[in-house]
């Protein structure tokens, strides 16, 4: 089978969303929720799960646990276009929780993706199959192999002929010193880094957004891109010292778990159709508007 043009690799687990709720409750109380839903997810697995309500053909590299869970997780996504990684462990399950007006907290076990070894999905990576390929790598923090082998990874897709992107999202330590000169790093080795808002503050480290992108969008170097989502404001793109911006329509938000995964999954999309930065920066809006105000959730209309 033909290799397509966009390749998603990172952590794949699953998320027990549940919500709303309105403050935390007192410890040793109970309440009830509206909705609950237990669906394939993880911020590599959120992206590969866009791309195919989107009807966008795609390659996820990914590992899951050796248990009835694993099986479970790796059946919900396209298996014809899913290459996977058993783990001898059970598999991660992250439990997000939902506030009114959107916002998510997530409780995240370890799992299969502390075990997962980056050695073992090396050997599956492929060559890009045209000079608009895009490989995308998510969610880094929550596996300490890829956290340590992040830069031999992005190495090797450029050997392979991908363009590259990460978004290896929040790291559940924080932006200590050592994990700020790893991103940095990686940072160098990338064509697109797709940050939210407040990821660009803690590595810009500055609390006003402008100011935090300014500063770190000054270590890109020529032809590199800074993405910068910003929820309800949209998305904006800054590179070679222009800026390009992309608003979001008002909507009314159910669930705004994968919000970002999603607009990674519409804009590689469009740059690999060969879409201009405004254009790719547009569908990701689109698209991720879309998902967080639908329910069950869809990706396009």
């Amino acid at each position: 089978m033909p290799i397509p043009p966009l390749l998603i690799l990172g952590n794949v687990n699953v998320d027990l969303v549940m919500g709303e709720v309105d403050g935390w409750p007192a410890v040793g109380t109970e309440i009830v929720v509206p909705r609950s839903e237990m669906r394939p997810g993880g911020s590599a697995g959120n992206t590969a799960l866009a791309l195919s309500g989107m009807g966008i053909a795609h390659r996820l590299l990914a590992s899951v646990g050796n248990d009835t869970m694993g099986t479970w997780l790796a059946g919900g996504f396209d298996q014809a276009n899913s290459t996977w990684v058993i783990d001898d462990s059970d598999t991660t399950i992250s439990v997000g929780i939902v506030h009114k007006g959107g916002d998510r907290v997530f409780f995240t076990a370890p799992g299969h993706l502390h075990h997962a070894q980056l050695d073992d999905l090396l050997p599956h990576v492929p060559a890009a199959p045209t000079v608009t390929s895009f490989a995308c790598v998510s969610g880094g923090f929550l596996m300490p192999s890829l956290i340590e082998g992040t830069s031999k990874l992005l190495r090797l897709l450029k050997q392979q002929g991908w363009q590259t992107a990460i978004d290896p999202g929040w790291p559940p330590e924080g932006w200590t010193e050592a994990n700020k000169k790893r991103s940095f790093e990686w940072l160098t080795l990338v064509d697109y880094a797709l940050l939210n808002a407040e990821e660009v503050k803690g590595l810009g480290e500055s609390d006003d957004l402008d100011a935090a992108t300014a500063a770190l969008s000054a270590r890109f170097g020529t032809g590199q891109t800074l993405v910068i989502k910003k929820g309800p404001d949209g998305a904006a793109a800054v590179r070679d010292d222009v800026t390009v911006s992309a608003k979001a329509a008002p909507v009314t938000v159910i669930d705004t778990v994968g919000a970002g995964d999603t607009f990674n999954a519409a804009f590689l999309a469009g740059l690999s159709h060969g879409e201009e930065l405004q254009a790719a920066l547009e569908r990701g809006v689109r698209a991720a508007s879309l998902a967080i105000s639908t329910f069950p959730r869809r990706y396009s209309a």
